[in-house]
């Protein structure tokens, strides 16, 4: 089943990272006409603390009405030398229209802009190779 995603003003989310998303709704078997949001995790099933690998990368959207809307892109990676842990290093939050990284705090317009289109150039990049894993799961 295909989704249509809606723009949002403020942050322009770049159409090869929304053709990602909508193709892998569509192969998805846990979609439904009744989700209200869907949720995709890109994992990396080699990347660890000591190893490194691609960050895993999660991608929640809500519905309204017949379109979806991005709610976040979270970029993790492990922090942490005795006990790593995955904490969020990249947030990009559409309702606010900001993007957070790990080691600057919130950045402005031009830094957050600059920032979201490495992120999805890379992921982009990373994604054509083959390294994720996608589930997706619906509420």
């Amino acid at each position: 089943m295909a989704i249509k995603i809606e723009e949002i003003k403020g942050l322009k989310v770049p159409n090869t990272f929304i053709e990602i998303v909508t193709k892998e709704v569509a192969l998805s078997d846990f979609y439904s006409d009744e989700a209200k949001s869907l949720k995709l995790n890109f994992r990396d099933p080699e990347y660890g603390p000591e190893i490194g690998g691609f960050h895993p990368v999660e991608v929640r959207l809500e519905k309204h009405i017949n379109n979806w809307q991005f709610t976040y892109i979270t970029d993790f990676s492990y922090q942490g030398n005795v006990y790593p842990e995955l904490v969020k290093e990249i947030d990009i939050c559409f309702s606010s229209k900001r993007v957070f990284h790990l080691y600057v705090g919130w950045l402005d317009h031009h830094e957050a802009k600059e920032l979201f289109t490495l992120f999805v150039s890379n992921f982009v990049e990373y994604y054509r190779t083959g390294c994720y894993q996608v589930s997706i799961t619906c509420d």
